[in-house]
């Protein structure tokens, strides 16, 4: 598949080799050269308003036209006039004429690089982006990947004009992921933290919260975050292979509640993990303040493990553009599992595929692959206030849709969740019952 345009850009041969990878499982070949293109007998689009046959009207044998919005051509960021309309059962943006209804380049782009995030914003109650400001939660696609479900119709008007054309398609995956924030509940937190834990519950009145610490620390009662047996042995009973992200902050915060990587039970946790799974670094809410911080917790990781850790996701979905994703990379991060949004489940860059992070601050690709998740059980519960079986529901969803784009599910949950803690009871039969259905 050759593509025609104008002027080949960093912004069009980025999102031309997204797209091209995920229809033809190869990037799109890129041409300004209209005698070529005029020449080309095989599958081509015309990516320009530029009429190539020698000035008269393009014909079908020149390929398909998609008229361009200008964004891919251009090298700044400016505040951008999106007006969405319904295209068949989904929403578009970037409406253009030609022989496909929008500029399916262009859109894709402008969701993919997170554009709307470099521009003047509002902030919420962590300072995070607010999704709340994102087109896809003002226009009612948040929960889609929209641009698999742009993809998978583009490949429909692709097939017709090309009825030889051969595409491809990913096969779905299911990968569970794991934020160990607080390994213990109750166990390793030192005298004087687990001194004032029983105080604190006993002077409000939670005799029995109070009673069931006591017995955890004389090791009287299991900890009831303590559930990482019980994974252990999920994982192997239905042939998971997830990842598991450590939050190593070396002092405790109002959001770093971590047992510290310096106590013998924290090292043993992570050693033992890195022996059977992916690891990664969770950094630490104050690594988001003092720089230094991640790349301190990063070493240790990789110290106690005694891997090289290329995998990471940030604390609280703590992301600022660009500078988190340019951090990371300076660190030697490869991969990042942050694209989502810690206030809300769905899917943060309309995406159920992994892609290369595009820098528009520098307008260039890099090496740091996004794995995008769309479910966290903590938006269920905390931020979303759903019950038990609202949040069954809506993974189904997640489920079914991903799968029909032959995508990619990435779900997060906590070892929290999956204990025997009574807040989160119900939660661990949930996940459980989830995964026998789609087994």
């Amino acid at each position: 598949m050759i593509v025609f345009a104008n002027t080949i850009t960093p912004r069009l041969q980025y999102i031309t080799d997204f797209i091209g990878k995920n229809i033809l499982g190869k990037p799109f070949e890129l041409t300004t050269d209209a005698v070529l293109f005029n020449s080309y007998t095989g599958p081509k689009i015309n990516y320009s308003t530029t009429k190539i046959n020698n000035e008269e009207p393009v014909r079908p044998a020149d390929g398909l036209i998609i008229n361009n919005y200008d964004l891919l051509f251009e090298n700044f960021i400016t505040k951008k006039t999106v007006s969405c309309f319904t295209l068949r059962d989904f929403r578009a943006f970037f409406k253009t004429s030609g022989d496909y209804p929008f500029d399916i380049f262009a859109a894709s782009f402008y969701l993919l690089s997170r554009y709307e995030e470099y521009l003047p914003h509002t902030k919420d109650m962590y300072g995070r982006y607010a999704h709340e400001s994102s087109l896809a939660f003002k226009e009612g696609f948040l929960h889609l990947p929209l641009i698999n479900i742009w993809l998978q119709d583009f490949k429909k008007a692709l097939k017709e004009k090309f009825p030889a054309l051969n595409t491809h398609n990913t096969p779905f995956t299911f990968l569970p992921t794991y934020d160990i924030d607080e390994a213990y509940s109750y166990k390793h937190k030192g005298f004087l933290r687990s001194v004032g834990g029983v105080a604190k519950q006993l002077f409000t009145g939670n005799w029995q919260l109070a009673n069931k610490r006591i017995k955890v620390l004389a090791g009287k009662e299991r900890d009831p975050y303590d559930s990482f047996n019980w994974m252990d042995t999920f994982h192997v009973k239905k042939n998971l292979r997830p990842i598991y992200f450590f939050h190593l902050a070396a002092e405790n915060g109002l959001y770093d509640k971590n047992i510290l990587p310096s106590k013998p039970a924290m090292r043993r946790l992570i050693k033992d993990h890195a022996k059977k799974y992916l690891i990664g670094i969770h950094p630490s809410w104050r690594s988001g303040d003092e720089k230094t911080l991640m790349l301190q917790e990063l070493k240790n990781l990789e110290s106690i493990s005694g891997k090289k850790i290329r995998a990471s996701r940030q604390h609280y979905i703590r992301v600022t553009l660009p500078e988190t994703f340019n951090e990371l990379i300076e660190a030697g991060i490869t991969d990042d599992y942050s694209m989502g949004y810690g206030s809300i489940n769905g899917f943060r860059a309309s995406v159920a595929s992994s892609f290369y992070w595009y820098n528009l601050e520098k307008e260039q690709p890099t090496t740091l692959l996004l794995h995008p998740f769309c479910f966290m059980e903590a938006n269920s519960y905390y931020e979303q206030k759903f019950s038990l079986q609202q949040t069954a529901d809506e993974l189904k969803h997640y489920y079914d849709i991903v799968k029909s784009v032959h995508g990619t599910l990435i779900t997060i949950w906590h070892n929290s969740f999956l204990g025997t803690d009574k807040r989160f009871e119900g939660w661990r039969e949930l996940y459980k019952q989830f995964t026998d259905d789609i087994a």
